[in-house]
């Protein structure tokens, strides 16, 4: 088998694999880098369908390089939307740049060396690692945070695993009308194959919106007399008395009252009111003989002290030795 026919062979299938094996890392990074899913999976069909043009002619070790740069060239890309949707809470790359956000992705999102990047980009090394440098994460005083890079990067890898079927299916469409040759985004652009039954599903809540407005209306219509309640009919305000308070069936007695009174052990103490207003008295009058036995005692022991001195006796202890 010759060059020509070999090539001719595989290269459908060989770009068919490619694009299969691209499209979820460049969707995530198109939606990171533009901040929005549906813009990013649109930007992404457009660089799969130049794609195969592209890669006509050249080695298949350059096509890494040319599919991360076309998909980097698409105009949906050079801005990011304000209404993006976080990476959790370590996410930073709305404060980014586009130049440094784009050179964090091609490392997180499309797994590039640093060198196979710069290429990309079409910028020099060191250049590039400036970039790098600018994007990573790094703590309040300026040094790098390896461990926020590392969640950044689960979270990223995290993404790229669990995209959603529905994402998916798009892409993978995308991808066949790239390789059948139809034009750019054909399959994003057109309508959905659920767009029929949610459109019935609207006029399904339309009508049972204006059910309910019919029957709110009818809330106004007065059936006997066949008008409005809000026009020129009988509006007469109709009174009635409200029934007299009648008195209650039964009261408590006088003894039963006082028995269930929360004071009934002070009440039935006749002497308590007596005792009470003399209260402050007895009181005094405790602490006043409490004084006076205090004082006598000490009294009596100054004159034991005294008597003791006089008769010259002694403490044992207190004698010379």
């Amino acid at each position: 088998m010759t060059a020509p026919s070999f090539q001719a062979r595989v290269a459908p299938a060989a770009l068919a694999a490619f694009l299969r094996g691209v499209e979820r890392r460049g969707a995530v990074l198109a939606e990171l880098q533009c901040g929005d899913s549906a813009c990013g999976d649109v930007a992404m069909a457009a660089a799969m369908a130049g794609f195969p043009a592209a890669a006509t002619g050249m080695p298949m070790a350059d096509w890494p390089r040319m599919f991360w740069a076309l998909l980097l060239a698409q105009p949906r890309l050079r801005h990011r939307t304000p209404v993006a949707m976080a990476l959790d809470a370590t996410d930073n790359l709305a404060d980014l740049g586009s130049g440094p956000r784009v050179a964090l992705l091609l490392r997180l999102a499309a797994g590039l060396t640093e060198a196979d990047a710069a290429a990309v980009l079409g910028v020099a090394a060191p250049t590039y690692r400036l970039a790098l440098r600018r994007a990573l994460p790094s703590h309040a005083d300026g040094r790098a945070d390896p461990q926020a890079w590392q969640r950044l990067r689960e979270q990223i890898h995290r993404r790229i695993k669990t995209l959603p079927q529905d994402r998916l299916l798009r892409l993978a469409r995308a991808r066949e009308a790239a390789l059948d040759g139809e034009p750019d985004g054909s399959p994003l652009t057109s309508p959905p194959p659920d767009a029929r039954p949610r459109r019935r599903l609207l006029a399904v809540l339309w009508t049972l919106l204006a059910l309910c407005a019919v029957a709110m209306a009818a809330t106004f219509w007065r059936p006997g007399a066949g008008t409005w309640s809000g026009g020129d009919g009988d509006m007469r305000v109709r009174r009635q008395a409200l029934p007299t308070a009648e008195a209650p069936a039964s009261r408590y007695g006088r003894d039963a009252g006082l028995i269930a009174h929360r004071d009934f052990a002070l009440l039935g103490d006749p002497m308590a009111e007596v005792r009470t207003r003399d209260l402050d008295f007895h009181s005094w009058l405790a602490s006043q003989q409490a004084m006076d036995a205090a004082d006598r005692t000490e009294v009596v022991l100054s004159e034991a002290t005294v008597a003791a001195d006089a008769s010259g006796e002694m403490d044992p202890d207190d004698a010379p030795r």
